[in-house]
């Protein structure tokens, strides 16, 4: 059971990690773009930024928290 469980955070991180870069690419593309003096980019990004971007930052960084806790507990478990 723990292994399926940590297959799929794994897999869930994974494509978590992929929303963050494609999040920083569209950061940096619409900066650009906005100093060129396009900001519809930037702006499209800036309405998505709390409702995906941060989420999905907090959920990597406690998805990576979650799965070194796990790891750390079954080798506490495998010891004994």
């Amino acid at each position: 059971m723990k292994e399926i469980v940590l297959t799929w955070l794994n897999r869930f991180l994974v494509f978590d990690v992929f929303v963050v870069l494609i999040g920083f690419l569209w950061f940096a593309i619409g900066l650009i773009a906005r100093s060129l003096g396009v900001s519809v980019i930037f702006d499209i990004w800036y309405r998505l930024w709390i409702p995906l971007f941060n989420p999905a930052i907090g959920i990597l960084f406690l998805g990576a928290l979650l799965s070194w806790l796990i790891s750390k507990i079954s080798q506490q478990f495998s010891r004994n």
